[in-house]
């Protein structure tokens, strides 16, 4: 199912909660909308499920306009944040839900839904609990039984909202990667919203990064990590150090005086310098303007970490960078600091 949205706008009183946003998914896909909360991306979520409606704009499924149709019309499983499990059924029975709720004339017979749901069951590896009710569960486990009561009904369209957000560190991660394995074995285009980049990245084909109700970028994982678009995205994708600048007749001067970065394609005026902590060296004050003292160094072996006092006016401003672990640097230290790789981007008003 090839997933088109076309200039979709929704407010909610005076709060624009997406403005304009047009977006591809191809059939097949798992493709992760991310962003901070009031980004956008539930909101674009469930104009997709067909639980709201852009007041302009299209939604199209395979090229056909879907935007009046239900998410019942739609054929979009959804699996949301807090399981959604019925308390009072089985495992079992959760997971046969859909399929009994579908009108007379398009129910399976009772042994086919009993075939079917087994077969779920085993696809999320929880077959052996299928007499269990939500209550007898774990967080972890309730959520892939979600999950396989929304696979029950063969959706076309598959739809996570913070699907593993209530779950602790350990067991998001284990199922960050069940989820990864079990979409390349399923023919269903996939949609999930997270706040996690690392979520994100991890799991997903292709990443939406949004803000304040738009689109700020679209690409692999390794393209909005390594090739961030906007400053909003190098600050929200991985670590940066920032470092604010100036741009004057073409170069990038810290306290007027001239840094070797390239900023062709900016205008004159203030601007910001990111740095991934582990692309800035230490070198002597000698090689560049950027002028430090060490405050702090911790950790042991190749994670150490150091806390830098940049010289900055009449205060400082304290970042942290990846420390060498030869030659060893003291605290007190008196630095340089030069940037391997870098983005710069005009400093936002």
């Amino acid at each position: 199912m090839n997933i088109e949205v076309v200039n979709a706008w929704k407010r909610f009183n005076d709060f624009t909660a997406l403005g304009g946003v047009s977006l591809q998914i191809k059939s097949g896909e798992l493709v992760a909308l991310l962003g901070p909360s009031g980004s956008g991306k539930t909101t674009l979520l469930r104009i997709i499920a067909g639980l709201e409606f852009p007041e302009r704009g299209e939604v199209r499924f395979d090229g056909r306009d879907a935007s009046l149709r239900s998410a019942r019309e739609r054929n979009v499983g959804f699996v949301f944040q807090h399981y959604a499990l019925f308390r009072h059924m089985t495992v079992f029975e959760n997971v046969a839900f859909g399929l009994r709720a579908r009108p007379r004339h398009l129910r399976l017979p009772e042994e086919a839904i009993h075939d079917k749901v087994n077969r779920l069951l085993d696809l999320v590896q929880l077959k052996w609990l299928s007499d269990r009710y939500p209550s007898q569960l774990s967080g972890g486990q309730r959520q892939r039984i979600a999950l396989a009561r929304a696979l029950a009904i063969e959706p076309r369209v598959l739809l996570l909202d913070e699907p593993f957000g209530a779950l602790d560190a350990k067991v998001r991660k284990e199922l960050r990667r069940w989820l990864r394995n079990l979409h390349e074995e399923l023919p269903v285009t996939s949609v999930f919203v997270t706040h996690d980049q690392d979520e994100a990245l991890e799991v997903a084909d292709r990443v939406v990064v949004m803000d304040k109700g738009r689109i700020e970028q679209i690409g692999t994982p390794e393209e909005v990590y390594n090739n961030p678009q906007t400053s909003f995205v190098n600050e929200f994708i991985g670590e940066s150090v920032v470092v604010p600048i100036v741009v004057k007749d073409r170069l990038a001067r810290w306290h007027s005086m001239p840094l070797p970065i390239d900023v062709s394609g900016l205008r004159d005026g203030k601007a910001n310098l990111f740095v991934r902590p582990y692309e800035m060296s230490i070198v002597s004050p000698d090689e560049t303007p950027l002028h430090a003292t060490i405050k702090r160094v911790r950790g042991l072996g190749a994670s150490r970490r150091a806390e830098i006092a940049l010289h900055y006016g009449e205060t400082d401003l304290v970042l942290e960078i990846d420390a060498p672990r030869a030659p060893a640097i003291e605290v007190g230290a008196f630095v340089g600091l030069k940037p391997r790789n870098y983005r710069v981007f005009p400093a936002l008003a």
